[in-house]
């Protein structure tokens, strides 16, 4: 390999890397620091701007000094929380035992393909919390039970659209609205001592805190641009669960 197509592949498989640790969860600054271990060991240099939606680098060969500029789209957000910890892992395994190109793109390659919970496993403890959320409000056992049903029609919901591939804020509204209104029903029926704790619990599953944290990091850390446009995703996260919350409170008439 020379060293003009070394410098490509270098540049395809960073990009690459830094698009994974975006998408599953990363602020800007750790994706920075992953990717500047990553080059350190192949001997360049690597500059990026990243947006929440693009990915621009350039990478410079420190011994010929020739440099290569990719820039690539970023796929839809899905948090997850092992690919960061895996590829922050690697970084720190690819200088120690300093590896070689092949080395960590075969690593990357595992990674992405590490299995993921089953998506019964992910509803049902999800619904857990929601109830356990329920508990820490008051709610008794009849109440946790509601709120478990509600929050796993809203997250199913939540899925299933996912998958049809409507738009996030979409998503995000119409999971609120099912938990909500489903959660209202215990109310309308006097299920439990205190239904109205169910309703208030059932979509805070919800709640967009990956975004709302890594905007205040990206912030302090002067990453002004990621950190606005993170922060402005979270306020419309928030304003879509609040409409969907609304919208079967005043279907069922509920105060």
């Amino acid at each position: 390999m020379d060293a003009s197509e070394k410098i490509i592949n270098t540049t395809n498989l960073l990009l690459e890397i830094s698009s994974l640790l975006m998408v599953s969860g990363a602020n800007t600054n750790r994706t920075n620091l992953s990717i500047d271990r990553f080059a350190s060991v192949l001997n360049f240099k690597a500059s990026s701007m990243i947006s929440h939606k693009t990915i621009i680098m350039t990478l410079e060969d420190e011994n010929t000094n020739l440099s290569c500029t990719r820039l690539q789209n970023l796929p839809p957000y899905a948090i997850n929380f092992a690919i960061i910890s895996e590829i922050s892992k690697a970084s720190w395994n690819a200088i120690s035992d300093n590896w070689t190109l092949e080395q960590i793109a075969n690593e990357i390659e595992r990674i992405k393909h590490l299995n993921r919970y089953p998506r019964i496993v992910i509803l049902i403890a999800v619904s857990l919390a929601g109830a356990g959320f329920c508990n820490i409000f008051k709610g008794d056992y009849l109440n946790m039970l509601v709120a478990f049903v509600s929050t796993f029609m809203g997250l199913f919901i939540f899925q299933e659209t996912h998958k049809i591939k409507y738009n996030l804020y979409l998503r995000i509204f119409f999971g609120a609205f099912v938990a909500s209104s489903v959660a209202s029903l215990g109310i309308i029926y006097h299920v439990g001592e205190q239904p109205q704790s169910a309703l208030a619990t059932a979509i805070l599953f919800l709640v967009p805190g990956v975004a709302l944290i890594n905007s205040f990091t990206d912030l302090l850390e002067n990453n002004m641009l990621n950190g606005i446009v993170r922060f402005t995703n979270g306020l419309m996260t928030v304003l879509a669960m609040a409409i969907g919350l609304f919208l079967a409170m005043y279907l069922f008439q509920l105060k």
